[in-house]
């Protein structure tokens, strides 16, 4: 069997970044996942002391404090340096580049939609950063019943495809008299995404390496199930099953923007393990 990665795949700009940070800083804590991989997240407290709490609410004797790559909201941000904390921020920033642009849109009157999962801690870091009224949408029929202003600002969580964010702004030019169109969908999502999209049509097994809980992950996996329907979302090597491979031709596999190549390296003997490949 054919084994081939995508082209484009795993660590993104801004996750290694924040790695580089914690494994520098030691002995400290980040506010919510420094990333959404837990086989990484287990390396920096082993390795590094360096814990995860859920929120702020949590900190108590900590001397240091890390903010995740996906940032936190401006109050928390506020209240944390009120705290006498040493404050270390790893937010991306291709993260940091909506929420600027969010608090500037807002400020100049313009309400804001934000194509994404308003549950995600980007998402709600991103809307904590508007003033006036913040629309965070999945699809553009979740705008139907909502009377739009004259001025609104458009941005996306960072993982989200270009293609259906363009379908929500083509969406608001046909209503709203003026619309300013902010494209933040990160560059290396744009890539992976690309480069999944190339290689999962080419395959007949798609194996895709994240955390459960990664947005992007989680894109790539539907990416790849759109054409390739043997296709498989893992963490790690232990979740691989032999008979996915059975009278396959062609394994292609990629890899989450918060994917070390460590738990990569990992899967990829696990599968030439079971298929017999040196």
């Amino acid at each position: 069997m054919e084994i081939k990665l995508a082209k484009s795949y795993g660590f993104c700009f801004g996750v290694k970044r924040a790695i580089k940070k914690a494994e520098q800083i030691k002995d400290a804590a980040t506010i919510g996942p420094l990333i959404h991989n837990n086989e990484e997240i287990t390396r920096l407290w082993k390795n590094y002391n360096v814990k995860t709490l859920n929120d702020i609410n949590e900190l108590s004797t900590e001397k240091k404090a890390i903010i995740r790559t996906h940032g936190i909201t401006k109050q928390d941000l506020e209240k944390l340096k009120q705290k006498n904390i040493e404050i270390f921020d790893a937010t991306c920033p291709f993260v940091t580049k909506p929420q600027k642009i969010c608090e500037q849109m807002s400020n100049e009157g313009y309400e804001v939609v934000i194509f994404g999962d308003k549950n995600h801690p980007e998402v709600k870091g991103v809307r904590s950063y508007v003033s006036t009224k913040a629309y965070v949408v999945l699809d553009e029929k979740e705008l139907l019943d909502i009377k739009l202003p004259s001025k609104i600002a458009v941005v996306s969580q960072t993982t989200k495809k270009i293609e259906k964010f363009m379908e929500i702004v083509n969406f608001l030019m046909l209503r709203v008299k003026e619309v300013r169109v902010f494209n933040t969908i990160c560059d290396a999502t744009f890539k992976n995404q690309e480069a999944i999209n190339e290689l999962a049509k080419k395959s007949d097994v798609m194996i895709i390496v994240g955390g459960k809980n990664s947005a992007n992950t989680k894109q790539l996996f539907l990416i790849a199930k759109n054409y390739c329907e043997d296709s498989y979302l893992i963490e790690n090597e232990k979740e691989i099953q032999k008979e996915w491979f059975n009278d396959k031709k062609k394994c292609g596999i990629s890899a989450g923007a918060s994917t070390p190549d460590w738990v990569i390296d990992l899967v990829l003997e696990k599968i030439k393990e079971y298929t017999k490949i040196n």
